[in-house]
């Protein structure tokens, strides 16, 4: 499994790596610059469009290995060297093979879109429309989930959801060097140890593409990390969030031959992290008056430097509360029966309410002291 995932990993790394350096370069050039703004938290002009490296890397070897595959299927016999396991599974790859380029199309459709936000502008009502239009496709296209009802509309629309949630989540999380990367790099990464090693058959169509992903976003971090010398954008953080959403349902988490239902329940706990911000930040702009798509300082990461941390420890903070959520989902694998299922979960959930407590209160200790410098103070007698 270490050799597959590292021819994986690999290629995608070092092709997001070179192509995220090239987009440095040109950046500036196509006018692509996010410059500093009362609602943003960098203070020096930062090129955009670092997504077109998670996407070139993310493409790139998955249409080699689609190349690779194809060859290796048109061979009257598999070669020595390709572990039985894996030649098996060939026929069923290909047969997929429609679907991967579909899900492509839709997510260089959206990298598209991104790119043309950052450089000009697209109204949020525009751009979830697309997200809609993109989500009905690809379920459409035949990716969505049953969840145990025989009515396949039920699916349908939960997948649709499903799709468009992650792809604003993600898109919401880029707002601190190395955020959104970080958090799809632990998640993908789980996701294909999931599909690898937790299930009694290996996926490895559906954990190859998202051991991909993880190394494309790793090349993309090299050039984010703070502080960062180039933001991935739009095009970035819609890719990501549909590649992620439509690959877990792909993954099929629940196989009825050997797995339990609760098992459903751990790309819920893998992304709870992103779920929990993309709601919280919604909630209380709509709290406010104002639109649930209007950019702000309310998230996570920013609520977490209000109480005091630093922005390169605020994304860590984010990226461990996303690692321990996600352990929390690998070990729904390794439990039998609801109980303990409920109980990791109720974990989870007590996790984010910690979060949540420890950001309200942080929260009114900040407004409150910022309304005692601006009081009027008593005249000196």
């Amino acid at each position: 499994m270490l050799i597959f995932a590292v021819a994986c990993l690999a290629p995608a790394c070092l092709i997001s790596l070179a192509m995220t350096g090239l987009m440095r370069r040109w950046a500036p050039r196509w006018g692509l610059i996010d410059r500093p703004a009362a609602r943003k938290v960098h203070t020096t002009p930062t090129p955009l469009g670092g997504g077109l490296g998670i996407v070139s890397g993310f493409v790139g070897t998955m249409a080699a290995a689609y190349l690779g595959v194809a060859w290796l299927s048109s061979r009257s016999s598999p070669p020595g060297w390709l572990p039985p396991d894996i030649a098996a599974h060939l026929p069923g790859a290909m047969a997929r093979a429609s679907q991967l380029w579909m899900l492509i199309g839709a997510g260089l459709l959206l990298a598209v879109l991104g790119l043309l936000d950052d450089a000009r502008g697209v109204s949020w009502k525009a751009r979830l429309a697309v997200h809609f239009g993109l989500a009905a496709a690809v379920v459409a296209g035949g990716i969505h989930a049953t969840l145990f009802v025989e009515h396949p509309l039920v699916g349908q629309v939960v997948t649709a959801l499903w799709i468009v949630v992650l792809i604003n989540a993600f898109n919401f999380l880029d707002n601190m060097d190395a955020l959104s990367g970080g958090i799809g790099l632990i998640a993908s990464l789980m996701f294909a140890v999931v599909m690898t090693l937790m299930v009694p058959e290996p996926r490895w169509f559906v954990g190859g593409a998202l051991f991909a992903l993880s190394g494309a976003l790793a090349g993309f971090l090299w050039h984010n990390a703070p502080p960062a010398r180039i933001f991935m954008g739009d095009a970035g953080s819609t890719f990501l969030g549909l590649m992620l959403a439509c690959l877990t349902v792909l993954g099929t988490f629940y196989d009825p031959r050997f797995s339990r239902p609760h098992v459903m329940l751990a790309p819920l706990c893998i992304l709870a992290v992103p779920l929990y911000d993309i709601t919280s930040v919604v909630l209380i702009r709509l709290r406010e008056g104002r639109s649930p798509f209007e950019a702000d300082k309310k998230h996570f990461s920013h609520r977490l430097v209000e109480l005091g941390l630093s922005k390169p420890r605020a994304v860590l903070t984010v990226h461990l509360a996303t690692l321990t959520t996600g352990i929390g989902g690998l070990l729904l694998y390794r439990v039998e029966d609801w109980t303990s299922a409920l109980l990791i979960v109720a974990l989870v959930l007590c996790l984010l309410a910690i979060v949540a407590i420890l950001e309200s209160v942080g929260r009114s200790t900040v407004q409150k002291s910022q309304s005692s410098r601006t009081e009027p103070q008593p005249a000196a007698d």
